[in-house]
C-alpha cells in the first residue's frame, strides 16, 4: 500500500466501505448522526465528497453493498422491528449511565435485507425513499452482497434456527445466535432462497469472485474462538480452506483479478488486527500487508484493483474510520509467488511471445503451448475464466500473425451457450418414517444425502424400502456367473436400496465384465424398469471411498430418469436397515462374499423425499480468424481447427486423475495446447507466404480454435449449424471444401496417425506430396467418425483429415504438461498439415466426399456390435430421450425413416430417457432382427421399423 489517506467523516465511528462498479461511489456504515445511536448506511461520492444516507434512520442498519449497475443499494436493517425505537432509547440510556461494556456484534433476529434506489425514486408521500424488503423471515438476515451480474445475492442467516419445529437448543440460540449462522443465496428479487453451508459455527461475510463462479467467506470454529478463510463454488460445492492460522481470520475480499484474497487476522496478537493476502488456492503462505498497532480490517479493492479501502482505528481519538490507499498489484503477486499480469484488467492476459518466426519453428510452438497450458488458464474448462484467458490469447495471436476476425460482430469470438451442470435447488427434503414417528433430514442435504444429477425432480410420497445388494443384473461371462439381485424381489412403488460399485471380492476379469452393469445410470434404469419409485445408493463400509456421497456431477447427459435417485451416507442407510435386525456392515460383507444375494423388504420403514435441482447455464466461445487469399473473400473455404478447451480441475467425469490429484489443474498440454499451438503456427506461416507472394490460393483459409470439445463437440457444432433433417449434409458442405484437424499432436511415439483418409480420394496423394521432405512415419486411418471436432464436419458431408499422435498415460490427468511435448515432431506435423491446407486452397478442383460405409465405424460404447447409424446431439443433452444430430446416409436408421432432429424415446420396447438408456438398449439388439423405434418429431409420435446391421 502507498499514499494512505483517511476518508474524513463527521461524527463517531465509520467503516466497512465498498466501491461501486464504476469506482466513483463508496457505500459504508457509520454512527455519524448524533440523534441515532446505531449504525446507518451512507454513500460517499468520491468525486464531490457528498454524503447521503440510504437507510431509513430508524433501527440498526449494516452491511451496505451497491448493485453492479450502480442504481440500487443493498443493506440489512431492523427498522421494521416494532420495538426498533424502544431499542434506540435503551441504547441511549445505557450510554448515559457511563457503564462500559465489551463490544460485541448484535445478531438481532429482526435483521432483514432491503434494497433501495440511489436515484431518489420510490419516495412515499412524505418524500422519503421506501426500501424494498427482500427477506421477511424471523432470524438474522444480513451480510449481503450482489453477484457480479446482479442476478444473485449472497447473505448470512440463522433463519433455520428460528423456523417452526427447528431442532436446536433454545438456550444456546439465546446465548449465541451466531453459532447457527450459515450462508444462503437467493435471486436478486428475494426469490429462490437456498442454503449453501451446513456446518456448526458461524459462516458469514460472503462475497462472489469477480467471475461469479466462486464464493469466499470466513468460518468460525464451533466454540467461536478461531476463524479461517474458506472458498467454494457458487453452488456450495468444492469447499476449500485457504488459511490455517489458528486465530481469528475474517473479512475476506477478492482482488479483481480473482487470483488472491485480502483478509483480516489477529495472528500478531489478540487486539492487533492486520491485513493479509492469500492465493485463491490456499497453497502459499499468507503475506502481511498492514503494519499498524490496533485495528486494520474489513478491506475492499476498487474495481480496477488500483486502490484499497479498509477500516482502521489509527486515528487520533482511536475511533474507527475509513482509510484509502494505492494498491501495488505487481508487488502483491511477487510476494505471493503468483504470475504477473499485463495491465490493470481483471483478466489480465497471457503475454504473447515478444518475437516469433514467420516459419513454423519449435521455439514458437513451445511458447504457445506453455502459455496455453500454464496455471493461469487453470485447465481451460469451457465457460470459465481460464477459458476466456486462453481464447483471448488465441485471438491476440491470430491478430498478431495477420488474420482477420471471423467471429461474431466483427470480432474473433463466437459465443455459444450450454448447460454446464446442475446444483441443489431450494427445498430438498428427505424423511424416514418408522413405528409411527418421522425423522426429517432437510438440513442434511449435501452432508447426509444428496440427489444424483440425473434424478427425477419433485415429490416422492412415503414408500417402502427394499434391499437389493449391489443392484446388478448381468449375464455371465469370463468366469463370472450370471447375477440377478432382483430375483424374486417385488420393488414396484418402493425405494430400492443398493450398494455402490461391484463386489470387492471379484477377480479383475469379473470386475471388468461387470463394469458397465455397475454404473449408477444402469442401476437406476434397472430399478425404473421394474417399477421402483426411487433408488437409494450407499457406498458401504467396505468401499473405502474418500466421500460416502456421490458428487453432484454432470455426466454428458443432463436428461435424467423418471425415478428419484439419491446418494445416502452409511449412517443414514444404517438407520433405514435398523428394523431388519441386520447391520449395513453385515449386508455389505454378504454381498461381497457372494455377488448374487437375496434381497428383502425392510419392514416398517417408509421414505419420502422432495428433489429440487437447478440447471446451470454458461457460455463458451470459439476463436475464428480468416486469411483472405485473393482480392475478394472466396465463396468456398478450407477450415483448419483445433479445440482449445480442456478439463479445468477435473470437475467432470472425464478426468482420469487418481485420488487427491483429481482436483488439481489439468494443464492439457497435449490435449490440446499442442493442437492450438500448431494451428497458430500454420496460420502465421500461411499469412507470411501469401504476403510475400510465395503462395497463392483460390479458397480462403479459416482458422478455428473450438471450445466445448470435451463437453461434446459443442463449439464446432454451433459454428457448423444443424444437419439436414433428411440426411447428413448441411449448408456448410456447400461452402467448406475440406476440414483439417489438430488434436493431440505433441507426443509422437512410433508414428503420426492421420484419420479420415477414407473421406476423400485425394488424401493419399496430398499426404505423400506433403511428407516428401519431412519423412514422418505416417499411419493412414480410413475411419472418419472420431470423438473430436472432425466428426462434426464429416457428418455434414465435408472431407476431413485429422492428425493425432496417440494416447498416453498422462491423458486427462494433471500430468499432461508442456515439458513433455515433442516439439521437433510437432514442427514437422504442423508443416505437413499446413502444406496440405495450402494445396487445398490452390487446387481448382474441390475434393470429392466419400461417406462412410454402413457399419464401417469402430465398435460402439461397451463393445456394442450392432450398427444403426445414429448421431447423438450432445448439445441437447437435457431433453428427455435421445436427440439426434443426424443419421448416417445409407445406414439402418436412415433406411428406417429416422431424421436429424428426431428424439428417440423407445427402442425395442425399452423406454429411452437419456443417452445411457439408449446405449444399454443397443447392447441387447441382434443383427438383422427388425426392431421398433419410437421417436418424437415435433408434435408427432412416430413408430418406425429399423433393421440393425453388424459393425464387424
Amino acid at each position: 500500500m502507498a499514499g494512505v489517506n483517511q476518508l474524513s467523516f463527521e461524527g463517531l465511528r465509520a467503516g466497512e466501505g465498498y466501491f461501486s462498479r464504476s469506482g466513483d461511489l463508496l457505500i459504508f456504515q457509520s454512527e455519524r448522526e448524533a440523534g441515532n445511536p446505531f449504525y446507518q448506511i451512507y454513500t460517499l461520492d468520491l468525486r464531490s465528497g457528498e454524503v447521503q444516507r440510504v437507510s431509513p434512520g430508524t433501527g440498526k442498519a449494516t452491511c451496505g453493498w451497491i448493485h453492479p449497475g450502480s442504481q440500487r443499494a443493498l443493506f440489512a436493517s431492523t427498522h421494521l422491528d416494532p420495538s426498533a425505537l424502544d431499542k434506540q432509547i435503551q441504547e441511549f440510556d445505557q450510554r448515559a449511565s457511563g457503564k462500559k461494556r465489551r463490544y460485541a456484534w448484535d445478531y438481532d433476529p429482526h435483521y432483514d435485507l432491503f434494497s433501495v434506489p440511489l436515484d431518489g425514486s420510490g419516495k412515499n408521500g412524505s418524500g422519503e425513499t421506501v426500501p424494498q424488503a427482500l427477506t421477511h423471515t424471523l432470524g438474522y438476515d444480513a451480510e449481503g452482497s450482489w453477484s457480479p451480474n446482479g442476478r444473485q445475492i449472497l447473505f448470512a442467516s440463522n433463519r433455520h434456527a428460528y423456523a417452526e419445529g427447528a431442532q436446536v437448543d433454545p438456550e444456546r440460540l439465546a446465548r449465541d445466535p451466531s453459532y447457527f449462522i450459515e450462508l444462503y443465496s437467493m435471486d436478486s428479487s428475494g426469490q429462490n432462497i437456498r442454503r449453501l453451508t451446513h456446518s456448526p459455527g458461524y459462516d458469514g461475510g460472503p462475497f462472489f469472485s469477480p467471475g461469479g463462479d466462486r464464493i469466499v467467506w470466513r468460518r468460525f470454529s464451533p466454540d467461536g474462538m478461531t476463524a479461517e478463510i474458506f472458498s467454494m463454488a457458487s453452488d456450495g460445492s468444492d469447499i476449500r480452506q485457504l488459511t490455517h492460522l489458528g486465530v481469528l481470520s475474517w473479512a475476506p475480499f477478492y482482488h479483481p483479478s480473482g487470483d488472491y484474497v485480502i483478509f483480516t487476522t489477529n495472528v500478531h496478537g489478540h487486539a492487533n488486527f492486520e491485513l493479509y493476502l492469500v492465493d485463491v488456492r490456499g497453497e502459499k503462505a499468507p503475506v502481511r500487508v498492514s503494519r499498524s498497532e490496533g485495528f486494520d480490517g474489513l478491506p475492499a479493492f476498487s474495481p480496477d484493483g488500483k486502490e484499497l479501502v479498509w477500516t482502521s482505528n489509527r486515528t487520533l481519538d482511536g475511533r474507527s474510520q475509513l482509510f484509502r490507499a494505492r494498491w501495488n498489484d505487481e508487488q502483491a503477486r511477487e510476494q505471493l509467488g503468483l504470475p504477473h499480469r499485463a495491465g490493470p484488467e481483471a483478466t489480465a492476459l497471457l503475454p504473447l511471445p515478444k518475437e516469433t518466426d514467420d516459419a513454423i519453428r519449435e521455439a514458437d510452438l513451445r511458447a504457445h503451448a506453455e502459455a496455453l497450458a500454464s496455471d493461469i488458464t487453470e485447465g481451460r474448462l469451457t465457460g470459465t475464466a481460464g477459458e476466456k484467458i486462453a481464447t483471448s490469447y488465441v485471438a491476440r495471436a491470430f491478430r498478431a500473425v495477420g488474420l482477420e476476425p471471423a467471429g461474431d460482430g466483427g470480432t474473433f469470438f463466437q459465443t455459444f451457450g450450454f448447460t454446464a451442470g446442475v446444483s441443489l435447488g431450494q427445498g430438498n427434503r428427505l424423511a424416514i418414517s418408522h413405528g409411527g414417528s418421522q425423522q426429517t433430514f432437510d438440513s442434511g442435504v449435501d452432508t447426509e444425502w444428496r440427489p444424483f444429477a440425473f434424478s427425477r425432480e419433485g415429490e416422492v410420497p412415503e414408500s417402502g424400502v427394499v434391499w437389493a445388494g449391489y443392484g446388478i443384473v448381468a449375464p455371465g461371462g469370463k468366469g463370472q456367473k450370471p447375477i440377478d439381485n432382483y430375483s424374486g424381489l417385488e420393488v414396484k412403488d418402493r425405494w430400492v436400496l443398493v450398494l455402490r460399485h461391484v463386489p470387492s471380492s471379484l477377480s479383475a476379469e469379473s470386475r471388468q465384465h461387470l463394469h458397465r452393469y455397475s454404473s449408477l445410470r444402469y442401476k437406476a434404469m434397472l430399478a425404473r424398469d421394474r417399477g421402483a419409485r426411487g433408488l437409494l445408493v450407499v457406498s458401504g463400509p467396505n468401499s473405502q471411498v474418500r466421500d460416502e456421497l456421490v458428487p453432484l456431477r454432470f455426466d454428458v447427459s443432463l436428461a435424467g430418469t423418471s425415478i428419484a435417485a439419491i446418494s445416502i451416507a452409511d449412517a443414514l442407510a444404517g438407520e433405514l436397515l435398523a428394523t431388519s435386525g441386520r447391520s449395513l456392515q453385515t449386508l455389505h460383507d454378504e454381498a461381497d462374499a457372494a455377488s448374487s444375494v437375496a434381497g428383502f423388504v425392510v419392514p416398517g420403514v417408509e421414505v419420502s423425499a422432495a428433489i429440487v435441482l437447478e440447471r446451470q447455464r454458461r457460455s463458451g466461445r470459439n476463436v475464428m480468424g480468416r486469411l483472405q487469399v485473393g482480392p475478394q473473400p472466396s465463396e468456398e473455404i478450407v477450415v483448419i481447427g483445433a479445440h482449445v478447451d480442456h478439463l479445468g480441475r477435473g470437475e467432470n467425469a472425464a478426468s482420469l486423475a487418481h485420488g487427491r490429484e483429481g482436483s488439481s489443474i489439468h494443464p492439457g498440454a497435449d490435449d490440446n495446447a499442442s493442437g492450438v499451438a500448431s494451428l497458430i503456427e500454420v496460420a502465421e506461416a500461411a499469412v507470411s507466404g501469401i504476403a510475400n507472394g510465395e503462395l497463392s490460393g483460390r479458397r480462403d483459409l479459416v482458422f478455428a480454435a473450438w471450445s466445448g470439445e470435451e463437453l461434446g463437440l459443442l463449439g464446432s457444432s454451433h459454428w457448423a449449424g444443424p444437419l439436414d433433417p433428411h440426411g447428413s449434409r448441411s449448408p456448410i458442405s456447400d461452402r467448406v471444401a475440406a476440414y483439417l484437424n489438430f488434436d493431440m499432436v505433441g507426443r509422437m511415439d512410433d508414428s503420426l496417425s492421420l484419420y479420415g483418409v477414407g473421406s476423400s480420394p485425394i488424401w493419399p496423394g496430398e499426404i505423400e506430396r506433403a511428407n516428401i521432405q519431412r519423412a514422418l512415419p505416417i499411419l493412414p486411418q480410413e475411419d472418419s467418425q472420431l470423438p473430436t471436432d472432425a466428426t462434426v464436419f464429416f457428418n455434414r458431408g465435408v472431407p476431413v483429415l485429422a492428425a493425432f499422435t496417440g494416447a498416453h498415460s498422462d491423458y486427462h490427468t494433471p500430468g499432461d504438461t508442456a515439458d513433455k511435448l515433442d516439439y521437433a515432431s510437432m514442427e514437422k506435423i504442423a508443416g505437413l498439415m499446413g502444406e496440405v491446407a495450402i494445396s487445398l486452397s490452390e487446387n481448382p478442383e474441390r475434393p470429392p466426399f466419400i461417406p462412410a460405409e454402413p457399419g464401417s465405424t469402430a465398435p460402439g460404447p461397451s463393445g456394442i456390435r450392432v450398427y444403426l447409424g445414429t448421431l447423438p446431439d450432445y448439445a441437447k443433452s437435457d431433453v428427455v430421450g435421445l436427440a439426434l444430430a443426424g443419421v448416417t446416409p445409407g445406414g439402418p436408421a436412415e433406411e428406417g425413416g429416422l431424421r436429424a432432429g428426431d428424439i428417440v424415446v423407445e427402442v425395442a420396447g425399452t423406454a429411452i430417457e437419456n443417452i445411457y438408456d439408449y446405449t444399454y438398449a443397443l447392447d441387447a439388439l441382434k443383427v438383422r432382427q427388425p426392431i421398433r423405434i419410437v421417436v418424437l418429431r415435433g408434435k408427432e409420435r412416430l413408430v418406425l421399423e429399423v433393421i440393425p446391421l453388424s459393425r464387424d
